[in-house]
């Protein structure tokens, strides 16, 4: 008789209690099951990203802030999307989080509904309004009137504690992918944008005025199409910063000052446009459409 083949199972999904804490168990990414010999033979980790196989992120790395005071679950949760290839940004209070999503512009936010200083549903709100990142709020309550507070507020999703770490990051993954989608669907929805006299083409990277082209260089161009995807909405220089240049750029926020100048000189040589640059002193630029009001 065949001798039967004992199935092992190892880092099993974090399962958290009522408190958020793990009872008994260290921080484990995600179940694996398979024979001893399997096990042993099994490719390491990275193994996928160095073939080319697609993994749970892309490239660049996505950044992730996780709004947790407990730290217990702001370290795994770190731990864990640190190993998916995430860039982390940790805050423990509702005011640390302001300033931390304010300054880093993250691709999402895990935020814990139960938070010092500010709550999270206040947290959420005020970012709502201010900015477009994908928010999944984490809790130990289960209502039904939290979760529709929480939607009602700005929320994408609602995860309440306890819950798998599978299943979180399953969720987090899924929410990037819808996020980026809308992105694209929205620059591909407006690649090609008229106003009277003014043609660009994002696709092909030209900006006409009176059929005649104007050559801008690229970092030009990309503030152009910023400012114009965001017309009548102040951009911070800030946020110009981290859009054009990237989380990388360590010079001076005056470039975009300097930027500005040069497009507003390439353009004061036409008679008529649809648009101005409008400086918000003290914090940015804003394009206004002529042919509507200022926001």
């Amino acid at each position: 008789m065949a001798a039967t083949r004992r199935r092992v199972a190892v880092n099993v999904p974090i399962i958290f209690n009522s408190r958020g804490v793990a009872p008994g168990a260290t921080a484990r990414r995600r179940g694996i099951m398979g024979t001893p010999d399997e096990l042993r033979d099994r490719p390491p980790r990275d193994h996928h990203r160095r073939c080319g196989r697609p993994s749970m992120t892309t490239s660049p790395a996505k950044h992730v802030l996780i709004v947790e005071d407990e730290d217990s679950i702001r370290q795994t949760l770190r731990y864990n999307l640190s190993q998916e290839g995430f860039v982390i940004t940790e805050a423990s209070t509702g005011t640390e989080a302001l300033s931390a999503a304010r300054r880093q512009r993250p691709d999402l936010i895990l935020l814990d509904l139960m938070l010092p200083e500010l709550s999270g549903l206040e947290v959420c709100r005020i970012l709502r309004q201010e900015m477009t990142v994908p928010i999944i709020m984490l809790t130990a309550k289960g209502s039904e009137l939290d979760k529709v507070v929480g939607l009602h507020v700005g929320a994408d999703d609602y995860v309440t504690k306890p819950f798998s770490l599978n299943e979180l990051l399953a969720r987090v993954s899924a929410m990037l992918r819808r996020a980026e989608m809308t992105v694209k669907e929205r620059v591909a929805g407006r690649e090609i944008e008229e106003l009277e006299n003014f043609r660009i083409d994002r696709g092909a990277r030209t900006v006409h005025v009176d059929g005649e082209e104007l050559h801008l260089a690229p970092k030009e161009f990309d503030l152009l199409s910023l400012l114009l995807l965001n017309a009548g909405k102040v951009q911070s220089r800030q946020v110009i910063i981290q859009r054009i240049w990237g989380s990388k750029f360590y010079g001076d926020h005056k470039t975009v000052d300097v930027h500005v100048r040069w497009l507003r000189e390439k353009f004061e040589r036409f008679d008529r446009l649809p648009f101005r640059i409008t400086t918000v002193f003290g914090v940015g630029y804003r394009i206004d459409r002529l042919d509507q009001p200022a926001a």
